[in-house]
C-alpha cells in the first residue's frame, strides 16, 4: 500500500535547488567554452576543417 513521503522542509528544499541549479550553470560554461574554442581554432579535442 502507497504511503505519502513526509514534507520537506524549505531549507533542504533549496540545498537540493541549488545544487541542480549549479549543474546546469556548469554545464553551461563547459558549453560556452568548448563553443568559443572551436570558433577561435584554438580547440585541442575536436578537428575543423578550415575554409579555403
Amino acid at each position: 500500500m502507497a504511503v505519502p513521503k513526509k514534507r520537506t522542509s524549505l531549507a533542504k528544499k533549496r540545498i537540493h535547488k541549488s545544487l541542480w541549479k549549479r549543474k546546469g550553470y556548469w554545464a553551461a560554461l563547459k558549453a560556452f567554452s568548448l563553443a568559443k574554442s572551436l570558433s577561435t581554432g584554438n580547440s585541442k579535442s575536436f578537428f575543423v576543417p578550415t575554409p579555403k
